[in-house]
């Protein structure tokens, strides 16, 4: 199975370092023409050096609307349709597992609005352009934390990602008659950036053993097994594959 994607233009958030950069970067190495996005614009500039000259960096906030519409209105004027989108932007915004009446609604709604509400402005943004050239694929990164519970143990996280698959679903019937596919990536545990470090650390020896005991592959995996996922749901070889959720996670 070959994926080919000259032609495409993709839109990827959260770019800047772990699944975003191997989303942006596999893109990229299947011909398509990517816009990477992240608020983290100091990180940026390497994934692009590694995506090469088909790769354009901007500095994008999803939790902004109105950045959002002007980001897409700027690429789509420069003659860039943009046919491809995956909302990877997310995170716990460096909160950590705390019990329930410690929980601020400002934690709460910080980590909603990042994970969930930046996947559905993103989506509303590019909508009607993927409807205008009746073709479109929507990919979202959500979580194994959105189908069970969350080992960071932080009610938000897991709660978002399970709102993003339903928004996944949702998306998928509402737009299908225009020929826009939308899916999920549900990644396992990978060790792809400076939180995901950071809890692999304190999780010690005994809770690391714990964790790759439970994977049926006995391993962790890679940004690369993750953005291999994408890559597929971004292919042709995916057109009649709509709403479903992909769990890469070594195998539970």
């Amino acid at each position: 199975m070959k994926i080919d994607l000259a032609g495409r233009t993709a839109l990827v958030t959260g770019a800047g370092h772990g699944f975003g950069r191997a989303i942006a970067v596999g893109l990229a190495k299947v011909g398509a023409t990517v816009f990477a996005c992240d608020i983290l614009d100091d990180e940026l500039p390497e994934t692009a050096a590694i995506a090469g000259p088909s790769c354009h960096i901007r500095r994008l906030d999803v939790t902004d609307a109105e950045a959002i519409r002007s980001t897409v209105r700027e690429i789509e004027a420069a003659g860039h349709g943009i046919d491809i989108l995956v909302n990877n932007a997310g995170g716990v915004l460096g909160q950590v597992g705390r019990p329930i009446e410690e929980i601020s609604l400002r934690d709460w709604q910080g980590i909603f609005d990042v994970n969930l509400t930046g996947a559905f402005l993103t989506a509303q943004a590019l909508a009607p352009g993927m409807k205008a050239r009746r073709f479109g694929r929507i990919v979202n990164i959500s979580s194994g934390a959105g189908l069970g519970i969350s080992l960071t143990g932080i009610q938000a996280y897991a709660s978002a990602k399970a709102g993003q698959i339903g928004l996944t679903r949702q998306l998928a019937h509402e737009l299908g008659p225009w020929n826009i596919t939308v899916n999920n990536v549900a990644p396992g545990f990978v060790r792809s950036n400076p939180a995901s470090e950071r809890q692999w650390h304190a999780m010690g020896e005994d809770g690391q053993e714990k964790v790759l005991q439970g994977i049926a592959l006995k391993r962790l995996g890679t940004p690369e097994d993750i953005a291999n996922a994408v890559l597929f749901f971004a292919s042709e070889h995916a057109g009649w594959i709509s709403g479903q959720v992909l769990s890469v996670d070594g195998g539970k």
